[in-house]
């Protein structure tokens, strides 16, 4: 064969990056964020995740209180307030109240980390997040403090989305499709802890009560809403009872808290109970 010839054979399938990107190589795509995370969790023994999830969009309280205070300081520059330096002086207000469960969740998530670090046996409990900024990135700060594995489980958006620097290098997975990631969340999740956050949190607790309520994971799993102020502002879970859409006992499905102390107790009692003794351990396995 002539080497004219040669330059006219195709790539090996697996290899043809135009098909593998194309419509007709989905399928593939797809099993290739299913089996390539679940090789690198298996590689690095991660069989259980305490999951993290809340705004990206929220700041840590020291940066929340630059920010106050350099607005404050052009309005006293400015010696008026116009609507504009209003308007911005409001939202840093906002993002101070927002910034204080920054700290509740990096201390949460460095408590469950050391807690599990101290496990003997098969289960240790690794705190999972997006991987962004926000709530997610406190959640990972806080188990890097502890020197705790922590995973970040990233998604190609249209604007680009940095991983914060807190989550461990081995255990970053970047995805396209969100349902993947969405698997990911939820199936090795043996606990989910929801910081106050807009339509992605709402998306992902609401998606994790459903399959609750209608017992699709074979395990128990509990959930914990942090932020009484917030929640009982944003959703009224009271009112679906009385609407008859949900049951009373559906409510019982999480537990609300504004308590770093309350929250880590309540994960503890019901994770020792659940996959730490024989009868916990049965009950997993019945469900």
């Amino acid at each position: 064969m002539s080497q004219s010839d040669q330059s006219n054979i195709p790539p090996l399938p697996y290899l043809n990056a135009e098909f593998l990107k194309g419509p007709d190589g989905r399928i593939i795509r797809i099993l290739a964020e299913y089996i390539e995370p679940a090789t690198r969790l298996r590689r690095h023994r991660v069989r259980d995740t305490i999951v993290f999830f809340g705004s990206a969009r929220s700041i840590s309280p020291e940066m929340a209180a630059a920010q106050l205070v350099s607005i404050e300081d052009e309005i006293e520059r400015a010696g008026e307030v116009s609507p504009e330096l209003q308007a911005r002086l409001a939202r840093a207000e906002q993002a101070t109240k927002l910034a204080r469960y920054y700290n509740d969740a990096m201390e949460l998530a460095r408590r469950v980390t050391e807690w599990s670090k101290s496990l003997a046996g098969r289960h240790h409990f690794i705190v999972c997040s997006g991987g962004s900024h926000g709530m997610m990135e406190a959640a990972n700060r806080g188990a890097s403090m502890a020197r705790g594995q922590t995973i970040g489980l990233n998604i190609e958006l249209p604007h680009e989305q940095e991983v914060n620097q807190y989550v461990s290098r081995e255990l970053i997975f970047n995805f396209h499709y969100f349902f993947m990631r969405k698997f990911w969340f939820v199936y090795p999740a043996k606990a989910l802890v929801v910081f106050p956050g807009g339509f992605g949190t709402m998306d992902e607790l609401f998606e994790v009560l459903t399959l609750i309520q209608t017992k699709k994971p074979g395990k128990s799993m509990p959930v914990i809403l942090f932020g009484t102020e917030f929640w009982d502002e944003i959703i009224d879970f009271d009112a679906l009872v009385r609407w008859g859409v949900v049951s009373s006992n559906d409510l019982d499905i999480f537990h609300k808290t504004d308590s770093v102390d309350d929250a880590f107790e309540y994960l503890k009692s019901r994770l020792e109970w659940l996959y730490l003794t024989p009868k916990g351990l049965e009950q997993v396995k019945l469900t």
